[in-house]
């Protein structure tokens, strides 16, 4: 058994890890088979039956996918006898896969022989890791300069005539049937006395259904501010609403302008 990261590439190493996204290779060969004559008048024609089924799983057991199966059912010649069968099998790491260790096992059954066997092999995936939550709630709140910075603000501070960008991960939303699940959110600015001064109660939907439950939605918000606004202490209000577990969630970020 072997991982690669394009189709018949070279086999991977073991500390090779996959990102979120990235489609993975898996190719498997089988020895020890057994053969039975197809026609006693051509004993030189012999059969193989073999049937497979493949599981990928994350590091919490759970399957990425449906249950990947086939079938592998040869006529050989004498010449064919160092023929070893081989099937191989793509599937795409989530977007949202965490980190971990992740498990591919495949079972093998003989159907000539009824012999049996499972092999499993381990691949490494580095993702973004979100911690859970059984309510609604955004974790890892940054405020941003811009909207592609790679790290959050040390101090949130910005100037009249900037534009407030704010990323945070949402968990805790519920599923209906398929996985199913719909996540609203908005914004509302409030002075330091608690007045509120803006408000856009739904800034972005982001819903949707998948085989593996989606962990984590991850949010983005922008605003530009007035050249005119006064300095001084400002509290973002993030309003989440899961439509399905009907939660609604606020979190509140203070930040300043100077």
């Amino acid at each position: 058994m072997s991982h690669h990261q394009f189709e018949d590439g070279p086999v991977l190493a073991a500390d090779y890890e996959f990102l979120p996204g990235e489609t993975a290779y898996f190719s498997c060969r089988i020895a020890g088979f057994q053969t039975v004559v197809k026609d006693k008048e051509r004993d030189d024609e012999r059969t193989a039956k073999l049937v497979w089924d493949l599981r990928v799983t994350d590091p919490a057991g759970v399957l990425l996918e449906k249950v990947a199966q086939g079938r592998i059912e040869s006529q050989l010649l004498r010449e064919d006898k160092n023929w070893v069968p081989k099937f191989l099998v793509s599937f795409v790491i989530p977007p949202f896969a965490p980190s971990g260790a992740y498990r591919i096992s495949a079972h093998i059954r003989d159907e000539i022989s009824a012999q049996e066997i499972t092999a499993t092999l381990e691949l490494k995936v580095r993702g973004h890791d979100v911690d859970a939550s059984d309510t609604l709630v955004a974790r890892n709140f940054r405020f941003l300069r811009a909207e592609d910075d790679a790290r959050g603000l040390t101090a949130a501070i910005y100037h009249p005539g900037d534009t407030l960008w704010a990323r945070f991960d949402i968990v805790g939303f519920k599923f209906g049937p398929n996985n199913k699940y719909t996540v609203e959110y908005g914004l509302a600015i409030e002075s330091s006395e608690g007045k509120q001064l803006f408000s856009q109660p739904k800034a972005a939907e982001d819903t949707g259904e998948s085989f593996y439950a989606k962990r984590y939605i991850p949010g983005v918000l922008s605003l530009h501010l007035d050249p005119n606004v006064a300095k001084g202490m400002y509290v973002l209000v993030v309003i989440l609403r899961d439509q399905v577990g009907q939660q609604l969630r606020e979190e509140r970020q203070n930040f300043q302008v100077e």
